[in-house]
């Protein structure tokens, strides 16, 4: 099988580089504890923190009124103390997506789903990587991934075809002509490159004309996926991983932040239910 769109550099494990959501490496190791939230060390922690308990029944009302197309809920926890800032970890584990946004002047924005959909921790360190705000989102995609998507080029150019190509002017002038204006909500125009003929000449070109853009996601549902910005405003690399770490589906998506980063409508009343019951179990 020919190589995808967007291939990792040698030695790195993922499309994207986090950094942790917090705390030290102990009570990292000890979040990976399912059951942590029942033991005495958390109780002791909860009674230190009351305002995670303040904070959780606000996050489960606005996830149960959330849909996928409304604007995003913010709440601020930048100035959470690290007791705090570690109790709120705890309580959101690690979900299916996580990621990087380049914003400008060197700001990035480190995105990581908690295992309620539709509720995110976001992030974000300046140019010398000091954290700068630290945010707990509600909505389908976290609005600095949108924002950092919009810095992407507008338009497409691309000169003659390289030596060897064989199809790939084509899709360029298809992705040039799909890039805008992108409706919200319209569904994304696809390439499939698992279908399309495409050489190594045609490969190499492609990627030399769009670029790399400015976000880079990753989803580890059913199996993995990479969801990856291009430098062409609303054109997505989106590959699909097996166990084995080979492509099984190559595309581009023209379009909106792709579905495969984002929660759905029914992510959000199930998201809801599950903090209650956290909420209720644990903290009164």
């Amino acid at each position: 099988m020919k190589a995808g769109f967007w291939v990792a550099p040698d030695g790195a494990d993922e499309a994207v580089t986090l950094v942790p959501l917090g705390g030290s490496a102990e009570a990292l190791e000890t979040r990976r504890k399912a059951n942590f939230l029942a033991t005495s060390s958390a109780e002791e922690l909860i009674k230190r923190c009351p305002l995670v308990a303040s904070l959780l029944p606000r996050l489960a009302e606005a996830l149960e009124s959330q849909t996928a197309a409304a604007q995003c809920v913010l709440f601020d926890v930048t100035d959470f103390s690290a007791d705090e800032s570690e109790l709120l970890s705890q309580v959101l584990g690690e979900g299916e997506v996580a990621g990087v946004a380049a914003l400008t002047d060197g700001v990035v924005a480190q995105v990581h789903e908690s295992v309620m959909a539709g509720l995110w921790r976001v992030r974000f360190t300046d140019a010398a990587g000091a954290l700068v705000a630290d945010y707990l989102e509600v909505g389908a995609i976290p609005q600095a991934v949108r924002k950092a998507a919009e810095l992407a080029a507008p338009d497409l150019s691309f000169g003659a075809a390289p030596q060897g190509a064989m199809n790939v002017m084509p899709v360029l002038a298809e992705i040039r002509e799909r890039m805008t204006p992108v409706k919200s909500g319209e569904a994304p125009h696809i390439v499939n490159f698992s279908l399309l003929p495409m050489n190594d000449a045609d490969m190499a070109f492609l990627q030399e004309m769009l670029g790399d853009g400015p976000v880079r996601l990753v989803s580890r549902g059913y199996g993995t996926c990479r969801v990856l910005a291009t430098g062409a405003r609303n054109v997505w690399s989106v590959q699909f991983y097996n166990a084995m770490d080979e492509i099984i589906l190559d595309t581009l998506e023209i379009g909106d932040v792709p579905a495969a980063a984002c929660a759905a409508d029914e992510d959000f009343r199930d998201s809801a239910e599950r903090l209650r019951e956290i909420d209720e179990a644990y903290f009164r």
